[in-house]
C-alpha cells in the first residue's frame, strides 16, 4: 500500500474513532397534555460534539470524500456554509490535521464565526448567500484544494438504507413508545440531504410515516416543490440560519416529501421562544421552524379525530444566537412584532384544552 494510501487508511480510522467515541443523540418525549392521544417528540441533535445535526453530514461528506480520492493529506478543505456545516467540518478537518476555510455571508452570526475559529478554521466572509458557491469554487481552484459542497453531496454521501443515519436512530429509539412508527416526521431544509435521507429511509422500509419538509419565508423549495421548476432564484435570502436556500440545491430530492408548509419569520421565532420556555433551555430559530410545522399537523389531527405521534429535530444549540433571536431589539429590527405569533400559539393551546 502506498503512502497516500495508508494515510486515507489511517484518516477513515480516526474518524471511526470519533464516531465510536460519540453516543447516540436524545430523542425526547415533549409533555404537552394538550395534545390528547398526540405525543410529540424533539431529536436531539444539539448534543453533538459540535452542537448540531450538521455533525453527522460532515462526518458523512468526510468519509466519502476519502473513500472517493479527493482528500489527501495536504488537501485545502474548502466549503460553502451557513455556518454549522462549517463548525462540524472544522472539527473534522483539525482531526485529520488539514487546513480548512469556510466561506459564508456576513450575516452568519459571531458565535459560529467564533466556533469555526476555534477547531482551527479560517472564515471567508462574503456580502450575501447567493456567492458562497462561486466563491468556494475559486478559492479550492486558486488553493489547489477540494471544494466539499455539501449542497450537492449531502444527498449521497449519507446510507439512506440504515448504518445508524439519523432516520435508523429514529425509529429504532420510537421502538418502545406508545406509537412507535411516527405518523409524521418534521423537518426543516437546509441542503436538504436530511429530508432527502429521512423520506428514502421510509420508502426503504416499507412505512406509513408521512415525510413534511417546513420551509422558512425567502426559500426558494417550497415553490420548488409545488411547481418543479430548479430555476428558482430568490436573491433575499433567508433569516433563520441553516435552512432555506435562495437556490434550489441538488441534495434537495422534492420526490420523496409527501408534504410541505411555508412558515414566516415571526412564527419560526415565536415557536422558537415557545419551544425554548417549554423545554428549559435555547433551541435555535430553525427548531421553532420545525415545532410550529408540527403544531400545524397537530391541530390537523386533532380535528380528523387522529392519535399517534409526531417527531422532529432540535437541530443545534440555541446558544449560538443570543446576539440574534434571542436579542429581543434584533428581533424587532430583523424580523418585526412576534407578539400576534406568540399569541396565537398559547391561544391554540388553551383552546384545545377547554374543548
Amino acid at each position: 500500500m502506498n503512502h497516500q494510501r495508508q494515510w486515507v487508511s489511517a484518516a477513515i480510522a480516526k474518524i471511526q474513532a470519533d464516531f465510536q467515541r460519540s453516543a447516540d443523540t436524545h430523542l425526547i418525549k415533549v409533555d404537552l397534555p394538550q395534545l390528547k392521544g398526540i405525543d410529540i417528540y424533539l431529536k436531539d441533535e444539539s448534543t453533538h460534539p459540535t452542537g448540531s445535526l450538521k455533525h453527522r453530514l460532515a462526518r458523512s461528506l468526510f468519509l466519502y470524500a476519502l473513500c472517493n480520492g479527493n482528500i489527501k493529506e495536504d488537501t485545502v478543505i474548502v466549503e460553502a456554509s451557513s455556518g454549522s456545516t462549517a463548525i462540524s467540518e472544522a472539527y473534522f478537518a483539525r482531526l485529520l490535521g488539514l487546513r480548512f476555510i469556510a466561506v459564508m455571508a456576513k450575516s452568519t452570526s459571531i458565535q459560529k464565526i467564533t466556533e469555526i475559529k476555534r477547531y482551527g478554521g479560517e472564515c471567508f466572509l462574503v456580502d450575501s448567500t447567493n456567492l458562497i458557491y462561486a466563491e468556494s469554487e475559486r478559492l479550492a481552484k486558486e488553493l489547489n484544494g477540494y471544494y466539499m459542497d455539501q449542497f450537492t453531496n449531502a444527498e449521497r454521501a449519507t446510507d439512506w438504507r440504515g448504518n445508524n443515519n439519523i432516520a435508523d436512530s429514529i425509529f429504532i429509539q420510537m421502538q418502545h413508545e406508545p406509537h412507535p412508527v411516527p405518523t409524521h416526521i418534521v423537518m426543516s431544509a437546509g441542503t436538504g440531504g436530511t429530508s432527502a435521507t429521512i423520506g428514502r429511509y421510509i420508502r426503504y422500509h416499507q412505512l406509513t410515516t408521512e415525510l413534511t419538509v417546513v420551509d422558512p419565508e425567502n426559500s426558494v423549495f417550497y415553490d420548488y416543490y409545488l411547481t418543479g421548476d430548479k430555476q428558482l432564484i430568490n436573491g433575499k435570502g433567508s433569516l433563520i440560519e441553516g435552512i432555506g436556500r435562495p437556490r434550489v440545491e441538488p441534495s434537495f430530492i422534492a420526490s420523496v416529501i409527501d408534504n410541505m408548509l411555508c412558515v414566516d419569520n415571526k412564527q419560526s421565532i415565536a415557536a422558537m421562544l415557545w419551544t425554548a420556555s417549554l423545554l428549559g433551555r435555547k433551541v435555535g430559530a430553525s427548531t421553532g421552524t420545525n415545532m410550529f410545522g408540527v403544531l400545524k399537523l397537530a391541530q390537523k389531527m386533532i380535528e380528523q379525530g387522529q392519535t399517534g405521534s409526531i417527531v422532529t429535530l432540535m437541530c443545534d444549540r440555541g446558544e449560538r444566537y443570543t446576539n440574534s433571536y434571542y436579542d429581543q431589539q434584533w428581533v424587532a429590527s430583523n424580523i418585526g412584532d412576534i407578539s400576534l405569533q406568540q399569541d396565537s400559539i398559547t391561544h391554540y393551546l388553551a383552546k384545545i384544552t377547554n374543548e
